[in-house]
């Protein structure tokens, strides 16, 4: 794609984040781009489309980010901690595809492709084969891993209130970095007492 179909897509998907999708009319997306919603169409596809595009690239953006994480860990705890950073660490740097999938979980854009199944449950399932060897007898391996997807869209979405009050911080700026690494320090051990050995 050429620099004005990447803007006006990092256009949609800012809107597609704060608003979600059914929320978000062509026409918004176009305002916000400074162009006439036939251009608009002519260069994405229609909503669709273009929601389908915005989701494929915030996974595609993910998996940029974790396979060369699966690829380097070696296999073990540190190698399941070293994966749940590279995780932790994503999510921090790209909000608004948190925010998507925040969305989508709630239901917004039902009527819209599984993209679930197409392109992000196989990376999940490839970091659950990656700690199978590691589990004791008495944890799923795939459930472990979506606590942990579970514990960072709600710590970086809900926040600690208890913590902080001013936590979640202002959409645009960055997490306080000592509750964050304290967050950090709390899902090595979460991976380190779900890994123990039973008896």
């Amino acid at each position: 794609m050429d620099g004005e179909t990447d803007r006006l897509v990092g256009v949609a998907t800012r809107l597609f984040a704060e608003l979600g999708y059914d929320w978000t009319s062509m026409r918004m997306i176009a305002e916000a781009a400074g162009v006439e919603v036939e251009q608009l169409t002519r260069l994405v596809g229609d909503k669709t489309e273009l929601y389908q595009e915005v989701m494929v690239r915030a996974i595609n953006a993910e998996r940029t980010a974790m396979e060369p994480a699966l690829r380097s860990a070696t296999p073990g705890v540190q190698g399941a901690i070293d994966l749940v950073d590279a995780y932790l660490d994503f999510n921090v740097a790209h909000p608004e595809y948190l925010a998507l999938w925040l969305h989508r979980w709630t239901g917004d854009a039902a009527d819209t492709p599984d993209l679930e199944d197409l392109y992000s449950r196989p990376l999940a399932s490839e970091v659950a084969e990656f700690v199978r060897d590691i589990m004791p007898g008495d944890v799923n391996c795939h459930h472990l891993v979506w606590s942990i997807v579970w514990c960072v869209y709600g710590f970086l979405s809900g926040g600690m209130r208890h913590v902080s009050p001013d936590w979640p911080q202002r959409r645009g700026e960055e997490p306080d970095p000592e509750v964050l690494e304290a967050f950090r320090a709390y899902l090595h051990t979460l991976i380190r007492r779900m890994t123990m050995p039973l008896g």
